[in-house]
């Protein structure tokens, strides 16, 4: 785990969700594995990588690709609700705009068993606005708007 989200994630978590996500590597884009919560409050962590490597630039697909693996893989394990953070903005360099729409059209798009409820976080205002932008957008195409 190393920067960015994934870097918050082992600060808060600890070492130990590190090493047990070590233990699953490689994970390619697109996929997704789960560890415990450690010193979180939460149940697990989804981690879904957006770059294949380390500190690459990616495309905003990737972005899209990896809100589908966290996605899939919370519904599997029967959870009812996931937290997602913004992803492929830092160093993945991915627009927040892009970033916000690729992640509310694979939301859309999928259809759950068990999950419920997706919650969008981060301490990004910028995300969190792109995130606000692209569901309007979607909002107004699914009424027929422009």
């Amino acid at each position: 785990m190393g920067g960015g989200v994934a870097g918050v994630i082992k600060r808060a978590a600890g070492p130990e969700v590190d090493e047990e996500a070590r233990r699953q590597a490689p994970i390619p884009v697109g996929s997704a594995i789960l560890t415990s919560g450690g010193r979180t409050r939460y149940q697990a962590v989804i981690h879904a990588p957006t770059m294949p490597e380390p500190a690459m630039r990616i495309a905003p697909q990737n972005v899209a690709r990896a809100t589908r693996a966290a996605l899939a893989l919370a519904d599997a394990r029967g959870f009812a609700s996931v937290a997602i953070p913004g992803m492929g903005t830092g160093v993945g360099g991915v627009a927040h705009a892009d970033a916000a729409a690729m992640m509310i059209k694979a939301i859309r798009a999928f259809v759950p068993h068990a999950l419920q409820t997706v919650v969008l976080v981060d301490v990004d205002p910028a995300m969190v606005q792109a995130w606000r932008e692209a569901l309007k957008d979607t909002t107004r195409l699914e009424k027929g708007q422009r």
